[in-house]
């Protein structure tokens, strides 16, 4: 009951607070001069201000979110809010059965400790103290292979797996990340024939099982990943399960265990657990064949879901309003997970409440008019975090006619600028008046030269178009919801910042937010959705861009 009492007076709080506030801030003072009218070729732009951004914002990316995991209490909450605040603006509802919501069925795989065991030879060894395991069930029996780091790169002349046999064996590799003298940059061509992760790379080959050695931070988070697995667990989406290829076991290693894996080998517990640490890699060596290693997993499942939140400003055009404008955002984050600095909650300002109060803020200027021509499609999606799952679930079983959806204005992390004599890692960020844009070379000419020709007569920003290539090695064109429609053949521009100190990391806070820079980019954004929503053609497709980079 005092769970459910403290969301009801956070969401009390949430659909007053915000919405009062930004009245008061946006009503003019007492012998003030009149606000200035709205530029009138782009609607109501000038409606959304850095005030009215930092009150959604500070909500969205609160700690009461917890993080806004899919799926997750915090992430309901949030869709509730959105949900509500667009009824109080007459934004018409676009998901599923007359609501704002549309539906994702989940299960909760849950790991059971009771079930999950490991033997070496007959010694048995325990979960939670001697082991984890990933989420996956099942039962093995095998020999053990060492495969070093277990990645391949051709760019670099690395094969794990060269001359071994690790079909239906047990594998031993090391999970310090990317092998000695790697980079991301290395990472060339396509995946899965130009380069392979280790447990792609099993898998393709047929191993039953991988034993992770792991480095000093896996042991240090120890405690957490195991609570994660049994309390937490993974979700899934049932229409995505396809009941594919079973992807093998994956075990790491505490050093007890190790150690009772290469005890007698000529190869020791703490020199391929030093080397492993260090990201390196241990000269090859054989296990004796007689030593066999015995794994079973237990899982328990139980129903979850969460939810897409749509809604929509329909068209005034009476021909038009057939088609949409759609502009998004993830509303997710990562929830809750290892402490950094004694900080739990990743709160997620930046990735992506800074995107989600943007589309927010358009559909309450939308609402208040004048409306275009063509229907404006609002959409948050959730799970863009565990693998675009919100806007994949959308654009297969969409709740408008996807052919109707004339172009997608995706915004994923807008809230970050570069500061003078900032940190090294917050250098590739854009610097205040600049802004990030992927997709429209890549797909449409006609859509880039739409959204310049706006920008150019209103605000005036520097678009930087450096991740504006399929091939560039932050691949970023895949990486968020816009990918899910560009695949479809709706022409897309992705807008944010890129990576900072402070990504996926507790740190991540409203207080680091340049809501000024957030309120042009939001406005910019605006205008390009009211200019779309106006002309008379769709903008041209001239290329729908593959994940092989073709």
């Amino acid at each position: 009951m005092k769970k459910l009492g403290l969301l009801v007076f956070l969401l009390a709080v949430a659909l007053a607070a915000p919405f009062t506030v930004s009245q008061a801030q946006r009503k003019p003072a007492k012998n003030a001069a009149p606000a200035p009218t709205p530029t009138p070729s782009f609607g109501n732009a000038d409606f959304i201000t850095a005030d009215q951004l930092r009150d959604y914002l500070t909500f969205v990316a609160s700690d009461e979110m917890e993080g806004r995991d899919t799926p997750s209490r915090g992430l309901d909450t949030t869709a509730k809010y959105l949900a509500s605040q667009m009824a109080r603006w007459g934004v018409k509802p676009a998901g599923e059965g007359g609501t704002y919501f549309q539906r994702i069925a989940m299960k909760r795989n849950k790991l059971d400790p009771t079930l999950t065991r490991l033997e070496i030879n007959g010694q048995s060894f325990t979960y939670g103290d001697d082991f984890l395991a990933g989420i996956n069930a099942g039962s093995v029996s095998g020999q053990l292979v060492y495969v070093s780091h277990g990645w391949v790169v051709k760019a670099k002349n690395i094969d794990a797996y060269q001359g071994l046999d690790v079909k239906d064996k047990i594998l031993v590799v090391l999970g310090g990340g990317l092998p000695k003298g790697v980079t991301q940059n290395d990472l060339k061509g396509k995946q899965g024939e130009d380069w392979e992760f280790p447990m792609a790379a099993v898998q393709k080959r047929g191993a039953k099982a991988v034993i992770l050695i792991p480095n000093f931070q896996t042991l240090a988070n120890w405690s957490n990943s195991r609570q994660n697995a049994t309390e937490r667990g993974f979700a899934v989406v049932e229409k995505f399960q396809t009941g594919g290829n079973t992807p093998p076991l994956s075990i790491t290693a505490s050093p007890r265990l190790l150690n009772a894996l290469f005890q007698g080998e000529k190869s020791n517990a703490p020199t391929i657990f030093n080397r492993a640490t260090a990201n390196d890699a241990v000269e090859s060596f054989a296990f004796k064949p007689e030593k066999t290693v015995t794994i079973n997993v237990g899982v328990k499942s139980e129903p979850a879901s969460t939810q897409n939140v749509i809604g929509v400003i329909e068209g005034s055009d009476p021909a038009l309003k057939s088609e949409y404008i759609a502009i998004g955002a993830h509303y997710d984050h990562v929830g809750i997970g290892n402490p950094v600095n004694g900080d739990a909650i990743y709160n997620g300002a930046d990735d992506d409440a800074s995107g989600t109060v943007a589309v927010l803020a358009m559909a309450e200027a939308f609402a208040k008019g004048p409306r275009p021509k063509r229907s404006i499609l609002f959409i948050w999606h959730a799970g863009e975090e565990k693998g675009l799952w919100g806007s994949r679930y959308f654009t297969d079983y969409p709740t408008v006619p996807l052919d109707k959806i004339v172009a997608d204005l995706n915004i994923d992390m807008i809230g970050r600028t570069k500061k003078e004599n900032d940190v090294p890692a917050n250098q590739p960020l854009p610097k205040p008046g600049e802004i990030f844009l992927i997709g429209p070379t890549m797909m449409s000419l006609e859509l880039k030269e739409i959204s310049e020709t706006v920008n150019k007569s209103y605000l005036g920003l520097r678009f930087d178009y450096k991740y504006d290539d399929i091939k560039h090695p932050e691949q970023f064109f895949f990486r968020s919801d816009h990918y899910n429609y560009a695949r479809k053949g709706i022409p897309i521009i992705f807008y944010m910042d890129g990576e900072h100190e402070d990504y996926h990391r507790p740190s991540d806070h409203a207080d680091k937010i340049d809501y000024q820079n957030m309120e042009k980019v939001s406005r910019t954004i605006y205008a390009t959705a009211w200019e779309l929503g106006n002309r008379a053609n769709r903008p041209r497709v001239d290329k729908i861009p593959s994940q092989d980079g073709q």
